[in-house]
């Protein structure tokens, strides 16, 4: 049991002995650097249980808790906070304890736990991965991470759409204008080379409807009846039909699309244990509204189409199969949630990682699912986030205004090193080791930046602000990582001795409560499902080290113990640091 566990158990304890009421619940939080205290009790939420002076109360549960707990060697009230000192042998035991522990903060899994999927990225493969693709694997990346040192059990997967009409225009474009280029013969990675031809399908669709428009017709008309559009639907009934070259040619350049996306999740630090196509699940989905339709989950219209009425949840009649019988996308992401569940037995819950343009979306998947009688339901979530924005507007695929996540992540590199160059912050490294730390501190940066930011926000990236070595930034956690990292060097004693026996400064008192927090903190960001909440106490940690390296001497300390206590301390706040950042996908140098 944490100390404020047990903190609160004896403030229930003391309301229930000095008042004859039950609390529901305490509040604690870290006593303001101004008054004297390590822990703070909130009195005024109890005085919705309890009737009285909130300071009285307050003196009242301290003279308790300082008789019943001798880790309380004194405390104060001011108006409803009462504030707790705690002895310095407790935070040095505690030190002690966790000072050479493996995986510090991290819950071992249990084999009764269910497992949770995560789903992110799931590109299309008409156009390489972009920035937002980058949010959304950055943001499921972490998750799946978090939940993991959290204690359960996490499968990582994506879908890739690679099938469609959108497919069918790269394709149609590459036909007409590609004259046998590959990615080989380019030089472009695949996707790439894919994504123009679906920028050229665009450029030749919008000339052919100016063209149509000046014959006379109407816009609308000649949206429907451009020859290039009209090729591309001809060619998506051909898919459908298992024509074999089309087949073939969709085979071929899908592939040139896999292995340039392999590419960039390698280069951005991603993984994925399984993935799902969905060529291979669009039909999933239908046995299921046979079945719902027997059972009254589902209605059928005149029409023949098959609905889901949910007014009676606050939304409306979702429709689940078209009067011609083919299914629409909730109809698969049913049939495809039922399937994996299916497929992987110990699965207990799932998590969509999509924008929040499908909010809605995902309320309707959810209460279908349920109303379906499927009991993992109600451990479904939609990791919703919002845009990234950049100074110069919204991005557009079709038009080929997009920031390519290659290019963003050389970029980051770039500009890390013209940041580097211009601070002498690498001095004396060879060209090699110069460009690998450019690209640790770029892509740091990028991953921080982004992931600082609780996933809900819209954010507006701008990369030469990531890359800042003050502040609230990747860069300045990675420096500080570095700087511990010199000082464990220069260290050039033995400093794994146990200490005992030493008064605590504030600043050494302040950087072992944060590191006490560390296991707490990682299962509040996996139940929040947040990656900002490790990423900013990560910047806490940081930020109290650098106060304490600034006030403290580490190496100029009055006696051996505090020294060698002193680099210790810097070791497991180094640890943490780094420990941290693995959570959010971002490596720290050793030295910078």
């Amino acid at each position: 049991m944490t100390l404020q566990q047990t903190i609160t158990e004896q403030v229930k304890a003391a309301i229930k002995e000095l008042y004859s009421a039950d609390l529901e619940s305490v509040e604690l939080q870290g006593t303001r650097k101004e008054f004297e205290g390590d822990i703070t009790v909130v009195v005024f939420p109890m005085l919705r249980t309890i009737k009285g002076n909130p300071v009285q109360i307050g003196e009242a549960i301290g003279a308790y808790l300082e008789e019943r707990m001798k880790e309380v060697t004194s405390f104060n009230v001011v108006k409803g906070f009462l504030n707790l000192v705690i002895e310095d042998q407790y935070y040095l035991d505690f030190f002690a304890k966790v000072k050479d522990t493996e995986n510090y903060g991290f819950a071992d899994s249990s084999e009764d736990d269910k497992a949770v999927m995560v789903e992110y990225s799931s590109p299309n493969t008409n156009k390489p991965l972009h920035l937002g693709h980058i949010r959304n694997n950055l943001l499921g990346y972490a998750v799946a991470e978090i939940i993991k040192a959290s204690g359960k059990k996490v499968y990582k997967t994506q879908i890739i759409n690679d099938r469609g009409i959108h497919i069918c225009k790269s394709m149609v474009a590459w036909q007409k204008f590609g004259k046998g280029e590959t990615p080989e013969s380019t030089g472009l990675k695949g996707d790439k080379l894919v994504g123009n031809y679906y920028v050229r399908f665009d450029k030749e669709y919008k000339s052919q409807i100016s063209e149509l428009i000046a014959s006379g017709k109407t816009e609308d008309e000649a949206k429907k009846e451009a020859p290039i559009l009209i090729e591309a639907q001809e060619m998506l009934r051909s898919w459908e039909a298992g024509d074999t070259d089309v087949v073939n040619l969709w085979k071929t350049m899908n592939n040139w699309v896999y292995a340039g996306f392999d590419q960039t999740y390698k280069s951005l630090g991603v993984d994925f244990d399984s993935c799902l196509y969905e060529s291979n699940t669009y039909l999933l989905g239908k046995d299921i509204i046979e079945e719902g339709l027997t059972n009254g989950v589902f209605f059928k219209k005149e029409d023949g189409s098959v609905w889901c009425d949910l007014t009676d949840e606050g939304l409306d009649e979702k429709l689940v199969l078209r009067s011609d019988g083919t299914a629409v996308y909730m109809t698969q992401d049913i049939g495809t949630a039922i399937q994996r569940v299916k497929d992987n037995p110990d699965i207990g819950g799932m998590i969509y990682t999509v924008g929040n343009e499908q909010d809605y979306h995902f309320k309707v998947l959810f209460l279908i699912l349920k109303k379906l009688g499927y009991d993992w339901s109600k451990n479904l979530n939609h990791l919703s986030y919002g845009m990234v924005d950049l100074p110069s507007g919204k991005m557009k695929s079709r038009e080929g205004t997009v920031v390519d996540a290659d290019d963003l992540i050389v970029e980051m590199a770039t500009t890390a090193g013209e940041i580097s160059k211009e601070l002498g912050k690498l001095d004396g490294y060879s060209e090699e080791e110069k460009n690998s730390v450019y690209k640790t501190i770029g892509l740091g940066a990028l991953k921080y930046f982004i992931l600082k930011v609780d996933p809900k926000k819209r954010i507006l990236f701008n990369p030469s602000e990531s890359v800042d070595f003050q502040g609230n930034t990747g860069p300045f956690i990675q420096y500080t990582y570095a700087r511990i990292q010199a000082i464990l060097r220069k260290a050039d004693f033995d400093w794994s001795t146990s200490v005992n026996d030493i008064a605590l400064d504030g600043k050494e008192k302040e950087l072992i409560k944060l590191l006490e927090l560390y296991p707490d903190i990682i299962q509040s960001a996996a139940k929040d499902l947040s990656p900002a909440v490790i990423a900013n106490y990560t910047y806490d940690l940081v930020k109290a080290y650098n106060s304490f390296f600034q006030n403290v001497s580490i190496f100029g300390a009055n006696s051996e113990n505090e020294k060698v206590f002193r680099v210790q301390l810097s070791g497991i706040v180094g640890k943490t640091i780094k420990s941290a950042f693995s959570l959010l996908g971002i490596q720290v140098p050793e030295r910078m």
